[in-house]
């Protein structure tokens, strides 16, 4: 498939050829016909992408604080890393596609091969959406047309928050594309409406659609001919479908509208607020989310679960079904807004026409690709590698931002000779896997993991696909690297044992190895060497600062991301059983109690492990805390003397003899030694770095810990 990206960091936009996306449950595989370039949106990206560091910087001030507490808690240069590594991955540009049902995933039985959809697809030839993010076209309405749909529901979205009704009068402040859309279905609606914008030729076509029309530009007052439009009343709504910092369209909006007047935000603007102005008229304001409920909500978007009709009428792909079907019914009327089309493979065109013509409109990108040609699973990157026999060849899982960031720039450290990289989607596998210096990029995982060139798999997906994915790499006879959690239930965690047991019976037995990278980190093993001569028990308290996600982020569910026990403290389970060097014997869990003012979660909670050798230590796992804490503490008690560890850049040594401090100019949690040690094992047919009782043990008390804090 070939899909348009767009470089955050310096600018440009590409098409770029990558494997076609694997159909996933609730999902639907679609190749497009027709795109619609969304003119505010992607206008607004490639700006900011061409933007120098600086401007970027202003344009974000809430994400400039974000960085420069990351500053005080990680260090500069492990921020500069992550700022850095963030611009570097390109943005899949477009929401408004139009094609044709390819495949259909279980569970998206309202679609059929075949049938014609509108969806929030990107500009790609080949797109995967979920059920919920498509709707049928109907027989009468062209694909031209129907690309509009999108976009012109993030309009209706505004109309329905508005809640007008027959007769009033509303203006519709910007009238580009959505605020175009806007004017003809409040008209639809039986409203009188004004629209208002600085374009006379954008105003010249609002006036065809119905409006009357004000151009600040040509000095025209648009409070006094609000208050005019509305006969001296004041009037019943404003929309602002604008995109600007000024602070103007609100003002305006406040002040000519009547008492108690409705003001709705879809575009962009400034937001220092008169109160006096919404005081005295009682006036709401509200700002519009996207095209409609559901919209953000994983629950719906990505498991594909609906709001029931009766209780929420119109969700977004019941939006886009009301908009096709006005369309279909002739009240909404988009031909008169294509005003440029242009053959996908001269999207470049487009962009340029788009920064450089502010009245360009509708702008179309046309798919006229054989589809049987856009369904290739995997496609090469760059030249295939002479490897050599003891050779760690690696076929790398997922192309998320852990591995682009971390795992990946490790395992190549380390010297990993990399073969494949294997995503859902294919885009971040070519993103990344090429920078990397991967041979090739796939979507096909399980033919990637029998290749007979790679023996070595690392696994960094989802965390409900851990024990499979390793499975069938224990099975192939691969060594096996796998991010945290090994497995997310008692189930899982069995077969993967048994995966295991039955591997190592082979004559070139196997590694399995768990991404525990904390414990390798330098000054983790300065802790260690401190703390092996100390015969006596040892007392440990260990924090993590974890920081806040909304109970509804996929980590927090049980089934897909395991908990956050089971996905991330489990690193500080292992860290404790490493410096206590003892089995766990016994383990308690306490979480934060039910209350009103608390989200009831698994994050806020406190396990107590105890250790043979008559060690304990306290692990407070807390999403409640304050940004500019230590996100990492690690704290020993032995013998009279203690050590502290900050965020694994400053370490403190107390009543030590020889020993005060530790620390790093740049924080260092031991992900290169861990792959470097891991991949060392294979070479040099070394022990793994971590034994397969400690990893089966430290996955089952992870997991009997989040169920001890379930049952409360």
């Amino acid at each position: 498939m070939k899909q348009i990206l767009q470089d955050m960091a310096k600018g440009g936009s590409a098409i770029v050829e990558a494997p076609a996306p694997q159909v996933k449950k609730n999902n639907v595989i679609i190749n497009t016909a027709t795109t619609l370039i969304s003119a505010g949106t992607e206008r607004m990206l490639v700006d900011f992408g061409k933007a120098n560091l600086i401007d970027k910087a202003r344009s974000q001030p809430d994400k400039v604080k974000m960085v420069l507490e990351k500053v005080q808690t990680d260090g500069l240069m492990t921020t500069l890393d992550a700022v850095k590594s963030k611009l570097a991955q390109p943005l899949p540009l477009g929401y408004c596609n139009v094609g044709v049902v390819e495949r259909v995933g279980n569970g998206a039985d309202n679609f059929k091969v075949g049938d014609r959809v509108v969806s929030n697809g990107p500009h790609a030839d080949v797109v995967r959406v979920s059920k919920n993010l498509a709707a049928k076209i109907p027989n009468n309405v062209t694909d031209e047309e129907a690309s509009f749909t999108v976009v012109a529901s993030i309009g209706l979205q505004g109309i329905r928050l508005a809640n007008p009704t027959m007769g009033e009068c509303f203006v519709v402040t910007g009238v580009g594309l959505i605020g175009l859309l806007t004017v003809q279905m409040l008209r639809a609606q039986g409203c009188r409406v004004l629209a208002i914008d600085f374009d006379q030729s954008k105003l010249d076509m609002a006036k065809q659609f119905g409006a009357e029309i004000c151009n600040p530009g040509k000095g025209e007052d648009p409070v006094a001919v609000g208050m005019a439009f509305s006969r001296g009343v004041g009037v019943d709504g404003v929309i602002i479908t604008a995109s600007t910092k000024s602070n103007d369209p609100v003002t305006q909006a406040a002040r000519m509208s009547r008492k108690r007047g409705r003001i709705i935000l879809v575009g962009v603007t400034g937001l220092e607020l008169s109160r006096a102005d919404f005081y005295e008229k009682e006036l709401i304001f509200q700002v519009s989310c996207s095209y409609g409920p559901g919209r953000y909500d994983a629950n719906y978007e990505v498991q594909g679960n609906d709001y029931p009709l009766a209780f929420v009428r119109w969700t977004e792909q019941r939006n886009f079904e009301a908009i096709l079907d006005m369309m279909a019914g002739g009240q909404l009327d988009v031909k008169p807004l294509i005003t440029h089309r242009f053959k996908f493979e001269d999207a470049s065109d487009a962009y340029d026409l788009l920064t450089t013509d502010k009245s360009a409109l509708g702008i179309l990108l046309q798919f006229e690709s054989e589809t049987a040609t856009r369904h290739v699973k995997t496609i090469k990157l760059n030249t295939v590698a002479n490897y050599q026999a003891n050779d760690a060849v690696v076929g790398f899982i997922g192309a998320g931002n852990y591995a682009s960031r971390m795992l990946i720039p490790a395992f190549k450290s380390a010297g990993a000779q990399f073969h494949s990289i294997s995503t859902s989607g294919g885009i971040n596998g070519v993103t990344h896997g090429q920078k990397a210096g991967f041979s090739e990029a796939t979507t096909d995982t399980l033919a990637m993991i029998e290749n007979p060139s790679i023996n070595t798999i690392a696994i960094v997906t989802q965390h409900n696909s851990h024990a499979y994915f390793v499975k069938e790499a224990l099975k192939a006879g691969k060594n096996v690297f796998v991010e945290k959690p090994l497995a997310i239930t008692h189930e899982e965690l069995a077969e993967v044992k048994s995966a295991y047991e039955n591997a190592i019976k082979l004559d070139n037995a196997p590694k399995l190895m768990v991404g525990f990278n904390r414990r390798f980190s330098p000054q983790i093993q300065k802790m260690k060497a401190l703390l092996e001569p100390i015969k006596e028990p040892k007392s440990f308290i260990m924090t993590m600062n974890a920081g806040s996600i909304p109970g509804n982020h996929w980590t927090q569910d049980n089934a897909v991301g395991g908990g956050r026990i089971i996905g991330e403290a489990c690193h500080f389970i292992d860290l404790m059983r490493y410096l206590a060097g003892s089995e766990i014997v016994s383990v308690q869990a306490r979480r934060m109690g039910d209350t009103d003012a608390v989200e009831i979660t698994e994050d806020k909670a406190a396990i107590i492990l105890g250790f043979a050798d008559g060690s304990f230590g306290t692990i407070h796992y807390l999403a409640n805390g304050a940004a500019s804490f230590p996100k990492e503490r690690v704290e020993v008690f032995a013998n009279g003397k203690v050590l502290q560890l900050d965020n694994f850049v400053k370490l403190k040594g107390f009543g030590w003899k020889g020993f005060k401090k530790m620390n790093l100019w740049k924080q260092d949690k031991g992900q290169k030694n861990c792959c470097t040690l891991f991949l060392e094992s294979i070479q040099k047919g070394k022990q793994a770095p971590i034994s397969a009782e400690e990893i089966f043990e430290i996955a089952k008390i992870s997991i009997d810990v989040a169920e001890q804090l379930r049952k409360q």
